[in-house]
């Protein structure tokens, strides 16, 4: 159970961070340990807050850090047999295998993975006994891609070598990993789903306010129930919209993974995850040289997911 709470008991003084700094901002210890929940599986709640009208927060428990045993998974493809290399990926691979590490997670890094060998090792960490003890987990794919799933290292036009999303949300379902039912399982996606550029011109006009998207209607299913939802708690991070390019800098790495950084740097002390990738998606609201909209998808998460670094 989740108490009712009033609003000035969240508001706490922090030092803003600066800028530059490339680091974790804490979330500061001393609020933490003023703030004592009666429910024993959930550890004392500090952010801050400038609404005056919140009456109810219910967020993940999140398990004490002796108590806990957090995985995140990474794999990324940098070489191909019959695709350009993805020139600057081990600077992804760094900047998230670093955050991840900072929230509190062990990494497992795969790379030069085919489809089917991405699939292998997505069934290896999803039976690891560490989730059993573990509050949530990442999982972080970065590849080349199409609309459906992320290409393998084998993958070309004439034999297609893709991992379907669909597969990986399978695999991690409430019916295939029961010791991650209830628990965050957040999927940040680093690939291209298509081959357009996600940008359309428009006149700086009144007369020119409707912009026809480029995207097309996706396909809603109705979720398989029995005694429990069979996907649920998960939220899924893409860099780009369906059908879309992502952009990758070849001497500091992707575009996306960039911010997604620099955001979880920021605020990830104070804004729970959503909040966290509404503030990577602003990054990219005004389109630069190259445009792409990071999208947020496939939502089952029912409560707020707060990571509550240094805690």
């Amino acid at each position: 159970m989740f108490p009712f709470l009033c609003p000035s008991v969240f508001i706490v003084q922090f030092s803003p961070m600066s800028e530059n700094m490339q680091c974790l901002a804490f979330c500061p210890c001393d609020s933490l340990r003023r703030m004592r929940f009666p429910a024993s599986s959930i550890i004392p709640l500090c952010i801050c807050v400038t609404s005056l009208h919140l009456h109810l927060l219910q967020i993940y428990p999140i398990k004490k850090r002796e108590d806990r045993k957090r995985l995140a998974l990474i794999i990324c493809n940098t070489e191909f047999d019959h695709l350009p290399p993805r020139t600057g990926a081990h600077f992804d691979i760094l900047g998230m295998k670093g955050l991840l590490q900072g929230l509190g997670y062990n990494v497992v890094e795969k790379t030069k993975l085919t489809a089917r060998e991405m699939e292998s090792e997505l069934r290896a960490f999803a039976r690891r006994p560490e989730h059993k003890s573990s509050d949530s987990t990442f999982l972080v794919l970065m590849s080349h891609g199409i609309l459906e799933g992320i290409c393998g290292t084998a993958h070309d036009e004439k034999n297609p070598d893709v991992l379907l999303y669909d597969t990986v949300f399978q695999i991690f379902n409430n019916r295939n990993c029961l010791s991650l039912k209830d628990k965050p399982k957040v999927i940040i996606v680093q690939a291209c789903r298509g081959e357009g550029c996600g940008e359309h011109w428009v006149r700086d006009s009144p007369a020119s306010l409707a912009v026809i998207s480029s995207q097309s209607p996706e396909n809603l299913e109705e979720d398989s129930v029995c005694r429990v939802h069979v996907e649920k708690d998960f939220i899924a991070f893409c860099s780009s919209t369906p059908h879309n390019m992502s952009w990758r800098d070849c001497t500091k790495g992707s575009i996306f993974i960039m911010e997604l950084i620099t955001c979880f740097q920021k605020y990830s002390w104070c804004y729970h995850l959503m909040k966290i990738f509404q503030k990577v998606q602003k990054s990219f609201e005004i389109p630069m040289a190259k445009a792409q909209m990071p999208t947020i998808e496939r939502v089952s998460l029912t409560r707020d997911f707060y990571l509550f670094p240094g805690n």
